[in-house]
Order: structure tokens, then sequence, then C-alpha cells
């Protein structure tokens, strides 16, 4: 009998081995869109009331010198989710991409994104949001390694019709088009809670690009604007009283923004994941302070010059935080960050062997304070370019108007200095040479290829 117990228990253990703890971290990155430099409490704004985002820069790092890799939606999210410069996919992504171009453009399938890698790795992955990286198939989020997606896939939509621009509806579960009541900060919230709750117990990512605060302007409380059928696309901007002062609804978007991500950390906290979960939060690109002759007092950049679709600081530089309780030590960043740093960093946290990215590995400096090297960064958009390495930045427009500036006594970007130091000039022109040449011959292939 003691031989017949004991080949019983042996065979158990063989067949249902004990479980081993999984303690990779889970990944939940919040993007929002158009959101200025200054529109945050913590980044000095004194309009809007941010208090759930005030606290993870008060337990997190801070980022003072974070940019996003254009100074428009689609480049810098091409750029997030492949660790790659936009410029390697084409020209079309130095831009927006238009809807116009829906059947022939798309991120490209062969590029791999970060949602891939962590898939193929036992990750649960879900988008909730803006993707603004194809239109139909084969180039939807579904493709690109989210098991999970519901959101939009236009550039925008009425917050609470879900209308896109064109008149037409854009509201997506998975790849077949839905409808749904409410306002969409808010959808995407209890979706993106939702996927957190049925995939707590093993490691997930999820990618909630926000449309807030992209026009069109419309806080929780102001009317619907879009309905089917009708082109809005010279009037996109929503239902304002005063179209030069679109300040109060922006703040109102701010603060729904605010309170989604207040939710998303309350949620983490309730299910003891604040520990296992790096969260990050940043913008796409710098905020609107005009549009054109029509709208004013929209957002704010802060002590910056410019706005999103420039390449001054005011179009990429732009809030971020990291926050991870136990792992991250509270403080303010004044590194040089850009979003195409997030894919390598994600990977190394995870365990993953690297993948042949334009970025650079965060995680010495998130977990150990770890300075980053020096490199130089490049933005383009049209015939507009910046080059940045260290303080200096030089920014062309065609080839006439050079302006060079000392970043570090003038980030207001207000006294030119190329034509006192044309040498620094000619070195940063050539660098920006050797960038143009090489993202116009090659897209990295997937490692192991």
């Amino acid at each position: 009998m003691f031989r017949q117990l004991l080949f019983l228990l042996l065979a158990c253990l063989v067949i249902a081995p004990p479980a081993i703890a999984d303690d990779r971290p889970n990944f939940v990155l919040i993007l929002a869109d158009d959101l200025g430099y200054g529109d945050l409490g913590c980044y000095g704004s004194e309009q809007n009331h941010t208090p759930h985002l005030d606290r993870l820069a008060a337990e997190g790092i801070r980022f003072t010198d974070f940019h996003s890799n254009g100074p428009m939606c689609t480049p810098t999210r091409a750029a997030l989710l492949t660790g790659l410069y936009q410029h390697r996919f084409g020209r079309a992504f130095e831009r927006a991409l238009g809807l116009s171009r829906k059947e022939t453009h798309g991120l490209p399938l062969q590029a791999v994104t970060i949602a891939e890698r962590l898939k193929e790795a036992g990750y649960a992955t879900g988008m909730f949001g803006k993707w603004h990286l194809g239109y139909q198939a084969p180039w939807l989020p579904t493709r690109q390694g989210f098991d999970t997606y519901r959101g939009l896939l236009s550039g925008d939509g009425d917050h609470h019709t879900q209308i896109n621009r064109q008149g037409g509806p854009d509201w997506w579960d998975g790849e077949q088009p839905v409808t749904e009541d409410g306002y969409t900060a808010d959808l995407l919230t209890r979706h993106s809670i939702d996927f957190i709750e049925q995939n707590h117990e093993q490691p997930f990512f999820v990618y909630v690009p926000h449309l807030s605060i992209h026009f069109p302007w419309q806080g929780p409380d102001d009317p619907p604007h879009r309905q089917p059928g009708t082109d809005y696309t010279n009037d996109k901007w929503g239902l304002l009283p005063d179209p030069h002062n679109v300040a109060p609804h922006v703040k109102a978007m701010v603060e729904a923004l605010d309170r989604s991500v207040g939710e998303t950390i309350t949620a983490l906290e309730r299910l003891n994941l604040e520990r296992k979960t790096l969260v990050i939060f940043c913008s796409d690109n710098g905020g609107y302070l005009t549009y054109g002759r029509t709208h004013s007092n929209i957002s704010s950049n802060g002590p910056l010059r410019g706005q999103k679709t420039q390449v001054y600081e005011g179009g990429h530089r732009v809030p971020a935080i990291a926050w991870w309780p136990g792992r991250i030590f509270p403080g303010t960043c004044d590194e040089t960050v850009m979003t195409f740093d997030l894919f390598p960093t994600l990977l190394a946290l995870a365990g993953l062997e690297p993948e042949e990215t334009d970025g650079v590995d965060l995680s010495g400096l998130l977990l150990e304070e770890e300075a980053l090297p020096e490199r130089t960064l490049f933005w383009r958009i049209g015939d507009a370019h910046a080059i940045r390495r260290g303080p200096w930045k030089l920014v062309r427009h065609g080839e006439k108007r050079v302006e060079l500036f000392h970043l570090g006594e003038d980030l207001g970007e207000q006294q030119n200095l190329a034509g006192m130091l044309p040498d620094r000039v000619e070195q940063l022109s050539r660098e920006y040479r050797r960038f143009a040449q090489m993202t116009a011959t090659h897209m990295p292939s997937r490692a192991g290829e």
C-alpha cells in the first residue's frame, strides 16, 4: 500500500507541477492627444485641475525634456509602437494619415510592434483608443499584435456620437464596427479597466491612446456635434459659443482625462497590481494655441515656442510621467527622452531580447537613475526639420531660414545664434543629412531574420 501511495504522489507531481509565479511587470501606456506641455497642474497649469496626474508625478518620475517623435498624431504613434523613426515608413507618416488614402496606406505589416513582441512572450495585449495608423484591413490593431481592440481608427471623432470628420461612424470592437453610448474618454476607461480585471493573473500590456484633448473640443457636458451623413471637414471643431475662447472646453477635457487616469490607478490598487505595473503617461505632440484665424486660447505649452504641427519645442516637447511604486524613485528627470525609447524599454523590463530600433533602453534611467548616452535626435514635417544634440537645436524651414538655439539658456527659442556659430550649424546639418539618408534607405528587419 505504501508503494502504491508513493507512486500516485510522484505521478501527481509529474502531471501537475507546482505553478511558478510570473514576476514580469505589467505595462499601462496612456497617450493623451494634443496635450500641451503646460496643460497639467504638475507642469504649471493654474487653470486645469489634475489631482490624479499630479499624484503620479509626485510619486513617480516627471520628465521635463520628453519629446514626441513628431508634432502630429500619426508620426508619434508609428514611432511609439515600432521604436523606429516614422520617416522609415515613407513621407506619408510625417503628417496625419488621411482617410482619403485608406485603401493604400497603413503601418506596414512587416514593422514589428511592441504589442507583437509582448504577445509572443505571453502577455495579454489590449488597445483602447485612437489608432490613426490605418483605416481598414489589413492595417488594423488586431493585425499588429493586439488581442483586444476598442476605439476609433481615424484621427478624430465626435466625443459623444463617435462620428468621424467625414460624417461616418467610427467605433470598433476588434475588426467589427459597433455602436456604443457614452463619452469617449469614459468608454475607453471602462473597457481598459475591464481588460485589466480579466487579465490580472497574467502579465498584460494595455495601450490607451485617448482622443482627448483633440478637437472637436467637447467636454463631457458639452453638446454632441456630429451626426451621420454630414461632412465636417470645414466644421470640425465642435459647438463653441466663443471660438476665440476654447480654453473652458479644453479644461473640461483635460480634467476628464485626469479622472480616467485616476480610475485606472484605483483599479490597479484594488487588484494589488500597483507594485507589479509600470504606468507611463505622455502626449502624442504639443498643444494647439491657435487654429488659423478662427480659434484661439486653446491649450498651453507653458514657456515653449510654437505649437502642434511645428518643430519648435511647443510642437514636440510634451508632459510625461512614469509611475511604478516600489521600483521608481520619485523625482524630476531632465534627461532628453523620445517616444520611441519606450519600445526598447518595455522589452528590457519584460526580460526579452532586444529589437533593432532607433530608440534607447530607459530601464537603467527609470530604476537606477543612470544617465543616457549622448545622441542626436531629429524631427521632420514637410520642409521643416530640427536637429537636437545636447542643449543645441538647429531648426530649418526650407533652405533659406536657419535658426540655432541653446535650449539650456533659451528654452523659448528666441535668440537665433546661427549667424554667430556657422561651424555648429554645419555640424548639425551634416548629421541631418546622414539621418535623411539613413531613414530613406531601409527599415530594420526583425531580429533573427
